[in-house]
Parts: C-alpha cells; sequence; structure tokens
C-alpha cells in the first residue's frame, strides 16, 4: 500500500532531555598494524595479523571524532511503526514522546479496510538532526471481519525491505543520501481492557515479530487500577511467552547499559499515558492529565511508564533499534531473497561460493532452462501443428464426403424432376391428342346433323 511521505521541519523544545549522542549508521572498526595476504586467499580479521607497538603518536586515535563529526553534519534517522486500534492515543503518544505537535487527520472508525499512513518531520535538537517517519495503522481493528488485518502491516514493511535491497543491487548506489525507510521500532498499542490479549493482538504481533521491534505498550493506562495493571502485566507477558511472540528485549551486553536495560526488560510491556495539554503542579507546568478525581502527570513514574518509554526508545537503545533493524530482521528479508532467487554462499560440496560464481551458475541454470523451455515451446509448436494438420485434414475430408453426397443427391432430384416432367409433356400430348379427336368428331357430327336438317326441309315443302 503506497504511504504518503510529507516532510516538515519541526525545532524540539530545548526541555526535550539530555542528549545522547549516537554514532547512527557506522559500525566500530579495529585497527592492526599489519595485515598479509597469503595463497592467494585475503584473511580474515584477527588471522595472519600481529599487532606490534608504536614509537609514537600517529594521530589514527582521532577516528572516533572525526564518525562524530560526520554523522552529525549528515544527520539520523528514525522510523517508528505505531499500531493499535482507532482511539487508543498514537498520535497523542507521539506528540508526547517528542514534545512538539505533528500534524495529521483524525482517523474514524469508518474504514472499510487498514490503511497505513507515512508522515516524515525534520527535528533538530541543540546541534543534531533528526528525519523521524512515523506511520500510523489507520482503521486497524474497526473492521467486523479482522481476518486479515495483518496483511497490509507486513506488506508495508516488506516493501521498504525491498526498495533498500533494489537500492544495494543497483550498480550505481547512493546509499549515503538514500532515504532508510525501515521500520526500527514497532510501539504496538494494546487496549487497557485489564483481562488479557486480544486474537487480534496476538496474531499481529506472531506475524511481525520476525520483521520489526516490538515494544508492546498498555495505552491509556490510567483507566484501570494499579493492582489491575500489574496482573494485566503479567497476563499480557504470559501469553506472549505462551504464544511464542519474540519482543523486542533491552540490550544487556553493553556494560555502561546493561544494568538500565536489565530493569526495564521487567517493566515491559510499558503502562504509558500521553497529553500535550500542561497544568500547573505546585510551582511547575508539567503534562498532565485533569480528571474531576485528580490528575495524573505523564513524567511521574508513581502515575505511568511513560519516562521509562521515553528513556529507552530514544535516549538509550535508540541506535540498537537501528542495528538490530539492519543486522537482524533486514538480513533475514535480504537471505530469504537472495535464496529464492538461486544465490547461495556454499555449492553442494560445502565450498564457498564467489558472486561471481553464484552468478555464473546462475546465468548457466537460467539459459538451460531457457533452452529447455524453448524445445518444450518447439515440440508442442509441431505438435500443435500437426495436430492442426490433421483436424483440417480431416475437415478437408469430411467437406469432400459431404460435397459428393450433395452432388449425388442433386443429380438424383434433377433425375427425379426430368422423368416428372417428361411424365407431364406425355401427358400433355395424350390431352391435346384426345383433344384434336373430340374436336374432329364434334365437326363431324355438327355437318351430319346439319344435312338432315336440310333433308327435313325439303321434305316439308314438297
Amino acid at each position: 500500500m503506497a504511504a504518503t511521505d510529507i516532510a516538515r521541519q519541526v525545532t524540539l523544545p530545548p526541555r526535550f532531555g539530555r542528549r545522547r549522542l549516537l554514532l547512527l549508521g557506522f559500525e566500530t572498526v579495529g585497527f592492526s598494524a599489519a595485515c598479509t595476504e597469503e595463497g592467494g586467499h585475503m584473511l580474515r580479521r584477527g588471522e595472519g595479523c600481529r599487532t606490534v607497538p608504536l614509537a609514537g603518536h600517529v594521530g589514527f586515535d582521532s577516528l572516533p571524532d572525526q564518525l562524530v563529526n560526520k554523522s552529525v553534519s549528515q544527520g539520523f534517522c528514525f522510523n517508528i511503526l505505531c499500531v493499535g486500534e482507532t482511539g487508543l492515543g498514537k498520535s497523542t503518544l507521539m506528540d508526547t514522546l517528542f514534545n512538539t505537535k505533528f500534524e495529521g487527520e483524525p482517523a474514524t472508525h469508518t474504514q472499510p479496510g487498514v490503511q497505513l499512513r507515512s508522515n516524515t518531520y525534520d527535528l533538530q535538537e541543540s546541534n543534531v538532526g533528526l528525519k523521524l517517519t512515523i506511520v500510523s495503522t489507520v482503521g486497524f481493528g474497526d473492521q467486523i471481519n479482522k481476518e486479515d488485518s495483518y496483511k497490509p502491516i507486513v506488506e508495508f514493511i516488506d516493501a521498504q525491505f525491498e526498495a533498500y535491497l533494489q537500492e544495494e543491487l543497483k550498480i550505481r548506489r547512493v546509499l549515503h543520501t538514500y532515504h532508510d525507510s525501515r521500520i526500527h521500532a514497532c510501539l504496538y498499542f494494546i487496549a487497557p481492557t485489564g483481562h488479557s490479549l486480544k486474537s487480534l493482538d496476538l496474531v499481529t504481533m506472531k506475524k511481525l515479530d520476525s520483521k520489526v521491534n516490538i515494544i508492546p505498550i498498555i495505552a491509556k493506562s490510567d483507566a484501570i487500577s494499579k493492582s489491575e495493571l500489574t496482573k494485566f502485566k503479567i497476563k499480557i507477558t504470559s501469553e506472549l511467552v505462551s504464544n511464542g511472540v519474540q519482543i523486542y528485549q533491552f540490550p544487556t551486553d553493553d556494560e555502561s547499559v546493561a544494568e538500565i536495560n536489565g530493569t526495564m526488560n521487567a517493566h515491559l510491556p510499558f503502562a504509558v499515558i500521553g497529553s500535550t495539554e500542561e497544568l500547573k503542579i505546585g510551582n511547575k507546568m508539567m503534562k498532565a492529565r485533569q480528571y474531576p478525581w485528580g490528575t495524573v502527570q505523564v513524567e511521574n513514574e508513581a502515575h505511568c511508564d511513560f519516562v521509562k518509554l521515553r528513556e529507552m526508545l530514544i535516549r538509550v537503545n535508540m541506535e540498537d533499534l537501528r542495528e538490530q533493524t539492519h543486522t537482524r530482521h533486514y538480513e533475514l528479508y535480504r537471505r530469504c531473497k537472495l535464496e529464492e532467487m538461486g544465490f547461495k554462499d556454499t555449492d553442494p560440496d560445502s565450498k564457498p561460493f564467489s558472486l561471481q560464481e553464484t552468478y555464473e551458475a546462475k546465468r548457466n541454470e537460467f539459459l538451460g532452462e531457457l533452452q529447455k523451455k524453448e524445445e518444450e515451446m518447439r515440440q508442442m509448436f509441431v505438435q500443435r501443428v500437426k495436430e492442426k494438420e490433421a483436424e483440417l485434414k480431416e475437415a478437408e475430408k469430411e467437406l469432400h464426403e459431404k460435397f459428393d453426397r450433395l452432388k449425388k443427391l442433386h443429380q438424383d432430384e434433377k433425375k427425379k424432376l426430368e422423368d416428372k416432367k417428361k411424365s407431364l409433356d406425355d401427358e400433355v400430348n395424350a390431352f391435346k391428342q384426345r383433344k384434336t379427336a373430340a374436336e374432329l368428331l364434334q365437326s363431324q357430327g355438327s355437318q351430319a346433323g346439319g344435312s338432315q336438317t336440310l333433308k327435313r326441309d325439303k321434305e316439308k315443302k314438297k
């Protein structure tokens, strides 16, 4: 499904939070003094290399600073997919997370199907630029038949992977200026029912867990009590595990964030509240929701897990989410697509394949299949021509037989007509002869009668 991509310039307020500089898009580089090539094969990193001491300062220790300067000048990108039913506060939470007001039309419950809307914004905080793309699922869960509700989402994610793969496979690539639209994080909004996950949620997350980093969150968590919320979290975690749904786990291999990430993993799913309204609480203006019975503070960790979500999603693990998207989900998609195209890493003898050998093997296989198909088509053509010739000969034979039958029938009819004509002519001649004889007799009778009349008249005169 096509998604709109609208770029806007948005400036974040200075109180957006502490800024964590992330080296996005660069791999960690290790250095060795020398590497050699033996036997005509390039050695892997660490093989055939020896470490030697340096007699003085060389200067390549400034490479991290160079990477920082280059990455900051290029800017960063981050793409979030918000999945959840209409009315769970997805747009409000995005506004609250990034402390700004994103433009967008409110969704209705009358959509015939699930549609994905993509909007891209340019954010600036100090000297760091971020191209943020927010993709929302319009109409998700609004249909009576929800069986295929997940399919447009899966197709959209695969389409972004496919676009990146096509860019990679080009002869002339421009990946340094290519806008990476792959989804880095999926915030799955769960309705605060307090009971259990809906079947729609389980099915959708199961279909998405191998394609995107899923972070489940309980939306509008102020709708249920704290005790119900605790039980609800336990129930959700249990159902995810029992159904084999793999959600994103904050990494604990980095010592600097291992403790906080390990603690936050235990708090999943996050129970959040969103609000762009600021109320005066004490001497400070704070984001909160005002109710007749009291006030719920968005950034108060005793009220909800919004701060935990912001900390984990933006300030600590944004780069890991990008890295997991590229090294895990995209690599899985890329591997499957290349295997479908016939590319493999090893031959049947478990020997490594080069790209050239793979291409040549695939080309030869394709040419062989093409020749086979051409031969099959030629034979099929010849067979069909023979069949058509036989059909035409049979039809010609039938036509000749029919012509002979019609000719014979015509001759028979003609003979009958001639016989009938001859018979009629004989009858006419006989009729004429009888007529002539009758006329002759009549004339003779008339003459005889006249002579008798004259004789009687003479006798009377005497």
